[in-house]
């Protein structure tokens, strides 16, 4: 089975265990301890499935980077009147 497929039956037998404790809170009540605590355990594991669905989602999505579109349009010369070429030195001077 694929991931997707584990984490929808996993779903699945989350929604059948609310539906369980549901019906126990009916019968038992849920005031006491318990049933609280078997509540909030359950809840818990719902939380925690949806946090697994997001991080296999996130996982199966591609790492690619961002791509970062470069213009064909020549820079402006002017932003080049300070620096030296490099390794050939300043324009007006020449190599030892």
């Amino acid at each position: 089975m694929s991931v997707h497929d584990e984490l929808t039956s996993v779903q699945r037998c989350l929604d059948d265990l609310h539906r369980s404790i549901g019906r126990l809170e009916q019968q038992l009540g849920s005031g006491g301890l318990e049933m609280r605590r078997v509540r909030m355990d359950a809840d818990h594991l719902r939380d925690s499935l949806r946090l697994l669905r997001e991080a296999a989602n996130h996982a199966a999505a591609p790492n690619r980077p961002d791509l970062v579109t470069i213009s064909d349009t020549p820079y402006d010369i002017s932003l080049w009147t300070d620096s030296d070429d490099e390794g050939l030195g300043a324009r007006d001077r020449h190599a030892p």
